[in-house]
């Protein structure tokens, strides 16, 4: 599968679109990450649990918007985008979207 941010993918032609396809997770702050993240916020630099958090987020979100794809008969995904929402206290949902094709 091929999965790109722009509206078409070098080298092939869009042959079908065949519509929306999205993936979505909401994950929970834990508590041992919290405890880092404050003392970072105190002394600065990286946080690490929070950064591993979002990019297990990501790819799980992408693996969802994908399988969708697949299962539509797509090859490829194009015009991908990302969004992040809080959606309570201590939770926040990573979306992605695109526009599942097929290409040559």
């Amino acid at each position: 599968m091929i999965i790109v941010n722009t509206d078409y993918v070098t080298g092939h032609t869009v042959v079908r679109t065949l519509g929306l396809v999205q993936g979505s997770t909401v994950r929970a702050k834990h508590v041992g990450r919290d405890i880092a993240a404050n003392f970072k916020s105190i002394f600065g630099g990286e946080i690490r649990g929070y950064t591993e958090l979002l990019n297990e987020s990501r790819q799980q979100a992408v693996a969802r918007m994908v399988e969708t794809a697949r299962k539509m008969g797509a090859n490829a995904v194009v015009n991908v985008r990302f969004s992040t929402n809080a959606v309570m206290q201590g939770a926040c949902e990573l979306y992605c979207w695109g526009t599942a094709v097929v290409i040559e």
